[in-house]
């Protein structure tokens, strides 16, 4: 499980801020196969907690999407990531 934690700094409304989540939410969700949410602070502005859940077969493989998923948030302008928390489940 990933928790991503957003600052979104140009965002004055939540209409906004629904503006530039929406193609990073569903960029996730498309781009890597993987669950994706909207988890926290729904009611502000310029911050967003984003939940994600990849499941995989491989501790090596979950790990290498997690990477690319960083990566790939990392490099949206929109957006500054003040955290990204990774929780490793084994079943």
């Amino acid at each position: 499980m990933v928790q991503l934690e957003l600052h979104i700094p140009a965002s004055r409304s939540l209409k906004e801020k629904r503006a530039v989540l929406r193609p990073i939410v569903e960029g996730l969700r498309h781009r890597f196969q993987i669950s994706v949410a909207e988890v926290g602070y729904q009611d502000k502005w310029q911050r967003a907690l984003i939940g994600l859940a990849v499941v995989s077969d491989s501790y090596g493989h979950a790990a290498e999407v997690v990477d690319n998923v960083e990566r790939w948030v990392w490099s949206k302008p929109d957006i500054e990531v003040t955290r990204f928390e990774t929780e490793w489940v084994d079943a």
